[in-house]
């Protein structure tokens, strides 16, 4: 099969027709073989139904209902396990990502021999409120992620080769940092390309400004994972030990400086009335608390039933 096409799909009923009928148009043109993949996270309208009586007109539309909303990124997660193809292709079912981006995005993968492709909604038909906030936080994406030519992370219409979508694990709200979540698998050839983007015809959006929050906090916690997840002690071990040092440093600078004063004669306060005791009493405590974090951290890895998992692309026996 050559594509497999994942709607992530939550009250759409409306627009789900128009799209499906879109993608069999642009498929039959290309010649292409597929299957599309409508994944409803817990609908409470009619998008189940409309799934069902699209997949009697068309048997290459499939789909997987939920029984409650859980998010995009686990509705993503079922459907790269489900497909088959061996380019998947991944679009919002608002009607705002175009299927007609399909044959070029096929192509930079079969012959440019892309990992991912991701597109870049470059003129957006979104009010400023949404557009400011989403350009700082793709800044940020690509500083932290180190994928530098990506301008655009959020973007629901992506292409994979299909050995990628089996060897990342979406969850949470990961979904957008499926890149990072490739390039931390080691697919490393990345590419982006210039899609339409249009104004949402159907519904209304299912995305507040929480997501901004709520995106950088899942981004830290990817970097986190990414740089030491199977080895916390090099971040809580290094912190905690630096902090104990300035802690135990500072102690005994102001021990010594009482010894000082009384040698030379001068006027003395008791150690315990120094607030700089106190202060380096509790860098002291919190470096101890820091190390044994990751020393914690180290023996939870060690006994992790995935700790030896590595990705392989090849093996020669």
């Amino acid at each position: 099969m050559d594509i497999s096409v994942v709607v992530p799909l939550y009250n759409e009923a409306d627009s789900l027709p128009e799209l499906a009928a879109w993608i069999k148009r642009v498929m039959d043109e290309n010649g292409f073989s597929y299957e599309v993949l409508m994944i409803n996270d817990g609908s409470t309208d009619d998008s189940w139904k409309v799934i069902k009586q699209l997949h009697e007109e068309n048997p290459a539309i499939k789909g997987v209902c939920f029984r409650r909303n859980y998010g995009k990124s686990p509705a993503l997660n079922t459907g790269f396990d489900a497909a088959q193809g061996d380019v998947v292709i991944t679009m919002d079912a608002d009607l705002q990502d175009s299927p007609d981006e399909i044959p070029e995005l096929y192509r930079m993968i079969t012959e440019e021999k892309y990992d991912l492709v991701s597109g870049w909604k470059k003129k957006r038909y979104d009010p400023l409120s949404k557009t400011l906030p989403t350009k700082l936080f793709n800044a940020t994406a690509r500083r932290v992620s180190g994928i530098h030519n990506l301008h655009d992370f959020n973007c629901g219409l992506k292409a994979y080769r299909n050995e990628v979508v089996k060897h990342i694990e979406v969850y949470g709200d990961m979904h957008r940092y499926v890149p990072y979540l490739a390039k931390a698998a080691g697919f490393n050839r990345i590419g982006e390309k210039v899609v339409h983007h249009q104004a949402r015809k159907y519904g209304v959006s299912k995305f507040g400004l929480d997501r901004f929050v709520n995106g950088y906090l899942d981004l830290l916690t990817l970097w986190f994972q990414t740089r030491f997840g199977v080895k916390p002690m090099h971040f809580f071990g290094l912190l905690g030990s630096l902090m104990f040092l300035i802690g135990f440093i500072a102690v005994i600078v102001v021990g010594v400086l009482k010894l000082y004063n009384m040698k030379a004669g001068h006027h003395y306060t008791l150690v315990t009335n120094s607030p700089y005791f106190y202060l380096a009493l509790t860098a002291m405590i919190l470096g101890t608390q820091l190390f044994m974090t990751g020393f914690l951290g180290e023996l939870i890895t060690r006994n992790a039933p995935g700790r030896n998992n590595f990705e392989i692309s090849e093996r020669i026996s």
